[in-house]
């Protein structure tokens, strides 16, 4: 079996130096919120190309995190995309704001500037483009709008760490960013984890008040806040794979395009955003009898996901109670026909030609 992802060869891949630093967190005896998280904030700030980091549980927690920071909350609104991991909106509504989502671009995946100027509304106070598949929003157009408006730009990067756009990295585009370190991200821990980035001191501030229960002195709550802790084992192992995250999104990269070259002629491949720098979290096609390819490409043992099978707005928690101006007529088609084929940087070469390889045979066999 191919799967889509793989964390456990990421492991793997690294035991010693993983094992090494998990056994040092053991025996130093400070598990959370220590010198490893300190050390990883500070390393992946500034690999994001932002002055502070603030470690959390989760990327979901780290939105949230984000938006309570900003002072956004109850009669307040949020845009963002359906198109995306449900978590984008879980972390508006869990902030007591509300999600406001508009239709993608064409082609990239991600949310049309377009339909985010068209969404403004009096209440509107933030902007969340989500990265998705490891490739960037069109932050130049974005960021222009967000400006003349007045509103906060917190980017969701869970899909890019280690993405640019214009040489300018994911992450150092808005106010704050929010990165997830879910076992199959790009930079992935081996639990759960998440951290919010920023180079504003003062929001820096308010995020590590917030974390852990608004305690400026221990015990001590000054505001109201939250528990989200980044753990020290988490920590130190994924300081051990930053390390490496570099090379491994260049080998993501050399991986798309080989599968670019062999699938030319069979699948819509990803394009790239021009000025950007793709990492590849996700290798995403387009096929018109996706369900029939999927089920086929299981059969010679192939793992492959859909991400996402559902925008958010058609499923069951969110249908026909949360706002989406300007229809959804690029998200609806795309939920129909992408899939995600095997990508992660342990894959082999050899790996990717099997792959393609069914996939071509696919179209010489549709009834298989």
């Amino acid at each position: 079996m191919i799967p889509c992802s793989d964390p456990h060869a990421s492991y793997l891949s690294c035991r010693v130096e993983i094992d090494g630093a998990v056994a040092a967190v053991l025996a130093g005896g400070r598990y959370i919120l220590g010198k490893e998280v300190e050390a990883l904030e500070r390393e992946f700030a500034a690999f994001s190309g932002c002055r502070y980091g603030i470690g959390v549980g989760s990327g979901t927690e780290s939105i949230h995190i984000a938006l309570r920071a900003c002072g956004i909350g109850a009669g307040d609104e949020v845009i963002t995309v359906s198109h995306t991991a449900v978590a984008t909106v879980a972390a508006i509504e869990a902030a007591g704001a509300t999600p406001v989502l508009v239709d993608i671009e064409p082609g990239y995946f991600t949310i049309d500037p377009a339909k985010v100027q068209k969404a403004i509304s009096p209440r509107t106070k933030a902007v969340i483009p989500v990265h998705l598949y490891g490739q960037t929003a069109e932050m130049s157009a974005v960021t222009d709008i967000a400006r003349e408006k007045g509103l906060r730009i917190i980017e969701d990067c869970a899909q890019a760490h280690g993405a640019s756009y214009r040489d300018r990295p994911a992450g150092s585009w808005g106010d704050l960013a929010c990165f997830s370190f879910y076992p199959t991200k790009n930079l992935g821990a081996f639990g759960d984890g998440g951290m919010v980035t920023t180079s504003d001191g003062e929001l820096a501030s308010r995020c590590r008040l917030l974390r852990e229960y608004g305690w400026a002195e221990r015990y001590v709550s000054s505001q109201p806040g939250f528990n989200s802790r980044l753990d020290e084992i988490q920590a130190a192992i994924l300081r051990v794979k930053l390390a490496r995250l570099a090379s491994d999104n260049v080998r993501r990269r050399q991986l798309a395009d080989r599968y670019d070259l062999l699938l030319a002629t069979a699948v819509r491949t990803p394009r790239r955003r021009p000025g950007s720098r793709h990492v590849f979290h996700l290798y995403v096609v387009r096929a018109a009898a996706r369900d029939r390819l999927r089920n086929h490409l299981h059969h010679l043992g192939i793992g492959t996901l859909i991400h996402y099978p559902v925008p958010v707005h058609l499923q069951p928690a969110y249908r026909g109670r949360i706002d989406c101006p300007g229809g959804m007529e690029e998200t609806e088609r795309v939920a129909g026909d992408i899939l995600s084929l095997p990508m992660y940087p342990e894959l082999a070469v050899e790996m990717v030609h099997r792959v393609a390889e069914a996939v071509k045979g696919f179209r010489e066999a549709p009834d298989d």
